[in-house]
């Protein structure tokens, strides 16, 4: 596709701007973090606990949202609540995709026995929710951040495997394929040197779409107690404890609500964004 005709959709679009802009923006925070953080995010003061938000009246040097029933500045445990956050969330992206798309390629082109035991797979993954079986795995194998990644990236790469599947079939039939086949070249080169390269597109736009789902479910665990565990900073845990002071101390529950809602939204304006930039069928206005 022509570079012009791309960026006059990026600029276009508003999906696309304003999730790109606010994207980059939370990123450059969450890599700001240590300057930014004026405080341990573990480290408890009773004498401080339940202090009101002071917002930006000393600087950073303040409790900016407030502290917590331990003590613990808010602001800065929602920082690091936000890179442990983007850690776990593109760590599992980027097994999701890596399973996705090798099951899709190997699916999609050699078809027959290979693809009904892949979309077999498909099927049995699709009908045991994530929750469930995250819970069952966390609780048998501990309550961690690797396990949890683990889980998120092995049962989330159904729908990247069965779009770059229905790609590759699509490609696997085109004549610079089928020339490939008679000229005697091996399957590895085919599929990896041609037909993978023409369905890029779609990998793109299903990994950004997947990163605001892995932002949510990964709050859902904490939120439970599963994966990432007290006293480190997650926006779930810090979710679930305020939801006790809701009424008394909303702070404590609103701060870390807000900000999950606005990542997991910018980044779904993102995919949404890319989905209509990339897409060639999509006429340009």
């Amino acid at each position: 596709m022509n570079g012009k005709i791309i960026l006059n959709r990026m600029r276009k679009n508003p999906f696309f701007m304003v999730g790109t802009i606010t994207s980059i923006f939370i990123l450059v925070v969450v890599l700001l973090t240590p300057v930014l953080a004026q405080y341990d995010p573990i480290k408890n003061s009773l004498p401080e606990k339940f202090l009101p938000p002071e917002y930006f009246a000393h600087g950073l040097q303040g409790h900016v949202f407030g502290t917590d029933q331990m003590g613990r500045d808010i602001f800065s445990r929602m920082l690091y609540g936000a890179r442990t956050t983007f850690i776990i969330a593109f760590a599992a992206a980027a097994i999701t995709i890596t399973v996705g798309v090798v099951l899709g390629l190997l699916s999609g082109f050699f078809g027959g026995i290979v693809d009904t035991i892949i979309m077999r797979a498909c099927d049995v993954i699709s009908a045991v929710p994530t929750l469930i079986l995250g819970i069952v795995v966390l609780s048998l194998f501990g309550s961690n951040m690797v396990n949890l990644i683990f889980v998120l990236g092995f049962t989330r790469w159904v729908r990247i495997c069965k779009v770059t599947r229905n790609n590759v079939r699509v490609a696997a039939k085109m004549d610079f394929v089928n020339a490939s086949r008679i000229l005697g070249a091996k399957s590895n080169h085919i599929i990896f040197r041609q037909i993978f390269p023409n369905v890029t597109t779609n990998i793109i736009i299903q990994g950004s779409q997947q990163i605001g789902s892995l932002i949510l479910a990964q709050a859902t665990f904490a939120f439970l107690g599963l994966g990432v565990l007290p006293p480190a900073p997650s926006w779930g845990h810090m979710i679930a404890s305020g939801r006790n002071y809701l009424t008394v101390y909303p702070w404590m529950a609103l701060v870390p609500g807000i900000a999950l809602m606005i990542t997991a939204v910018a980044f779904n304006f993102l995919g949404d964004g890319l989905r209509d930039v990339l897409d060639p069928k999509r006429t340009v206005v």
